[in-house]
């Protein structure tokens, strides 16, 4: 095993990922780890661990059904065999046309062959370095996902479960502020907010800003190999001018900034240049990993993540690897629910200076 995958290596009983999220969304348990110190609340308690002037910044990417069961076409007019698609991304390749998507196909299916979507054809026009399929659709295929398609949760929810098809989860498996349609996989460190928090929060003086990032199926692939030779898939994201403003702002003044989220993070540190946050649009393959320096937020809501994941690997570099160990081995002995559906951390950046910073 890799060194650093070793030296951040748990053993996690299967019952400790969750398998549903917590009613109400903000009674879930939150561990604050500060410089020193560990704390136990209820995630109902943020407002008592952030102060006014604190920036708060949000992924508001929303998830879109982009499960879809095809079939092939067939002379006689009845279906092929099905064939389970995922939808990735839309991919910028005016080579090809306009409404190109790269998907993972079960089978997996040769450039050139036509598939049927509930009622909508696309056709398969190349094949990706990991095997995804790019699909050329006629039309923009997002609003036809509400009708043919189905939420993609994540594969550690049991196969067999009942929530799968359930409306209220598959609505549960949305942050309340979601916006803008393209993730595959809820930014889930949000699925903790409450509209009731988020108001408790605003009366408050927290200041709020939100970033997009289109989260792919690959924050699901762990980490095979040494540390040193993985890939990152890529991610779509954007930072309104708002947004880079009010960091900056924050920044300037001595004020904290609050990712909520790993892709939080990853979109903030995309377009950050050490010393400013720029406003636009790009596609990110940034792969944070402890050593690496600069951080934007001061303060990381995140969930707590499976050993040999890159998510792991992030929130080490931003907390530091020993208080990291140490807040994994506190949480998997009092209980703590694992993963996108479980328990919350609130840390404090590494080298942060400030003696008060969790007051």
């Amino acid at each position: 095993m890799d060194a650093l995958l070793a030296r951040l290596s748990f053993e996690l009983p299967a019952d400790r990922i969750a398998q549903t999220g917590a009613e109400p969304r903000d009674s879930s348990r939150l561990m604050v780890v500060g410089q020193g110190s560990l704390q136990h609340r209820i995630f109902s308690d943020l407002p008592d661990l952030l102060r006014r002037g604190d920036v708060l910044v949000f992924n508001e990417s929303r998830v879109i059904p982009a499960r879809v069961m095809a079939h092939k076409p067939s002379a006689g007019g009845q279906g092929g065999g099905r064939i389970e698609v995922l939808l990735l991304r839309q991919e910028l390749r005016p080579e090809l046309g306009e409404h190109v998507w790269s998907a993972y196909l079960k089978p997996a299916k040769r450039a050139g062959n036509v598939l049927l979507l509930g009622d909508v054809q696309a056709e398969v026009v190349g094949v990706l370095d990991d095997g995804a399929r790019l699909l050329r659709f006629p039309e923009d295929i997002l609003p036809h996902l509400e009708r043919i398609g189905t939420l993609p949760l994540p594969p550690y929810i049991a196969a067999g479960s009942a929530q799968l098809e359930d409306a209220d989860f598959q609505q549960r498996y949305q942050t309340v502020y979601a916006q803008t349609p393209g993730s595959v996989a809820a930014p889930t460190a949000g699925l903790h907010f409450t509209p009731e928090l988020l108001a408790r929060l605003d009366s408050m003086g927290v200041q709020r800003a939100a970033v997009t990032l289109h989260v792919g199926a690959g924050t699901f692939k762990p980490i095979s190999g040494p540390v040193s030779e993985h890939v990152m898939h890529a991610e779509s994201f954007e930072i309104s001018q708002a947004t880079a403003d009010a960091v900056n702002r924050a920044k300037r003044e001595g004020r904290r900034v609050v990712a909520v989220g790993t892709t939080s993070v990853r979109a903030l540190q995309s377009a950050w240049d050490g010393a400013e946050l720029h406003a636009g649009p790009g596609d990110t393959s940034i792969f944070i990993t402890p050593g690496y320096a600069s951080f934007v937020p001061d303060l990381l809501i995140t969930n707590l993540h499976l050993p040999g994941s890159t998510l792991l690997l992030l929130v080490a570099a931003f907390a530091g690897e020993e208080r990291i160990r140490a807040a994994y081995s506190a949480a998997l002995a009092t209980g703590y629910r694992f993963y996108s559906l479980g328990d919350a951390m609130l840390l404090e950046r590494a080298d942060h200076q400030q003696s008060e910073t969790l007051s």
